[in-house]
C-alpha cells in the first residue's frame, strides 16, 4: 500500500454517453482509459494529458443529474494546458460554445470559458 496515492477525479453526468466520449476526444485529446457500454448506458473513465476524470449516462433514480436535468451544472472542470488558445479553438471546433473567450486576467491567468455540448463548463487556461 505504500506505492498508493490518493487521487481526487470528477464524474461528469451526461446525457448520451457515447456521444460525451466522441466529444471530449475531439475537443480535447482525451484518451479511453475504460468504457463499458451496455443498457444500462456508458460509464466512462477518460485522461486528458495525464488529468482523469470520468462520465456516466445520467441516472435519475440514482440521484445522478446531468446538467440537463438540473438546468445547470454546479462546477466547472479547470483544464490548465501549455496552449490554452490552441485548445479553446479545439473544444469550439468540436461543438463546445464559448461563453467568453481567451485572455489574459488581472490574476494573472490567460484563460477562456466554453460549455461543452452536455452542458459542463470548461475553464481552460494556464498561469502566466
Amino acid at each position: 500500500m505504500a506505492d498508493r496515492k490518493t487521487t481526487l477525479a470528477p464524474l461528469l453526468n451526461v446525457r448520451n454517453g457515447a456521444r460525451a466520449v466522441a466529444f471530449y476526444k475531439a475537443a480535447f485529446g482525451a484518451e479511453e482509459i475504460f468504457v463499458l457500454d451496455n443498457e444500462g448506458g456508458v460509464v466512462a473513465h477518460l485522461s486528458i494529458g495525464g488529468a482523469d476524470f470520468w462520465l456516466a449516462d445520467e441516472s435519475l433514480q440514482h440521484q445522478n443529474p446531468s446538467p440537463d436535468a438540473v438546468g445547470g451544472c454546479s462546477a466547472r472542470m479547470v483544464l490548465t494546458v501549455e496552449d490554452p488558445d490552441g485548445v479553446f479553438a479545439r473544444a469550439v471546433a468540436a461543438g463546445a460554445q464559448i461563453l467568453w473567450p481567451v485572455e489574459d486576467q488581472s490574476y494573472h491567468w490567460r484563460v477562456g470559458r466554453v460549455v461543452d455540448p452536455f452542458g459542463h463548463n470548461w475553464e481552460i487556461g494556464k498561469p502566466l
